[in-house]
């Protein structure tokens, strides 16, 4: 039988929350590699801000990533909470075992112009953007280093993004942070084996565009199409493998040329 690229390890992917997201786009990928899964979802958000909730999916998601040989896991989990992060890990640990790679796909976004801006529309983007996934990765690196340290190479990714959209102020301001604090962090973790990269995908057709939306982008992709969950799940999975040991600290614009900022 042949090996595949992540036989044996186990990877937390957050956010995977719809069957067109990226959060379910990286799942495919890394199980169809060898990774077991475990992955976070949090239906509540879909429902009131998000892009709608697929009720039951978190389970059928589950079913299917088994059929890639692999074992699956899953919680709801609410990165408002400054619990969720160490209960996280304590699940991963006690459902699969061990986790060695990180996708910090979760996010918080509404629409905030400065005439929307509050404390409370900022605090909320905060929570989920930063706060949670800071945490949630230091908590995963000290994890790591108590369970794995010299044993399996470590990987923690970002979903960010950025540029000069004026009605979203709070999603770019938090996706930022995340932007600078990836190459602190690297250097922090290295010793212990782990990397630490960020990746924009760009625009990606993840269920929330219409086709106005669609006609409008489309001719900012040189490459003639809107980026699709797939495309941020190849980067995904390559800077998740052993191939991209040497590749920490870095802010990667994937997004197929997109010249719309």
């Amino acid at each position: 039988m042949l090996t595949k690229r992540f036989d044996g390890r186990i990877a937390i992917v957050t956010g995977a929350s719809r069957e067109q997201g990226i959060g379910t786009a990286i799942c495919r990928m890394l199980a169809a590699e060898g990774a077991d899964i475990f992955f976070t979802h949090w239906s509540r958000y879909d429902e009131t801000v998000g892009c709608g909730a697929e009720y039951d999916w978190a389970n059928k998601l589950c079913s299917e990533l088994t059929h890639f040989g692999v074992r699956a896991a899953q919680m709801e989990a609410d990165l408002t909470d400054p619990a969720l992060p160490q209960l996280i890990l304590e699940q991963v640990n006690n459902k699969l075992g061990a986790p060695s790679i990180l996708i910090n796909n979760a996010c918080y976004s509404v629409n905030s112009g400065f005439r929307d801006l509050s404390s409370t529309i900022l605090d909320k983007h905060y929570y989920v953007n930063i706060r949670g996934s800071s945490i949630l990765s230091v908590e995963f690196a000290k994890h790591l280093e108590q369970n794995l340290k010299g044993l399996v190479p470590g990987r923690i990714i970002y979903l960010v993004s950025k540029g000069p959209d004026p009605d979203n102020l709070a999603y770019i301001a938090t996706k930022g942070a995340l932007i600078a604090l990836t190459e602190p962090l690297s250097v922090a973790l290295a010793p212990l084996g782990i990397t630490v990269n960020c990746v924009d995908p760009g625009p990606t057709d993840t269920g929330w565009m219409n086709d106005e939306i669609r006609t409008y982008l489309q001719p900012l992709f040189p490459m003639g199409r809107i980026g699709l969950p797939k495309d941020a799940a190849n980067i995904i999975s390559l800077l998740s493998s052993d191939e991209a040991q040497w590749i920490t600290g870095q802010y990667i614009k994937s997004e197929g040329g997109f010249t719309g900022r």
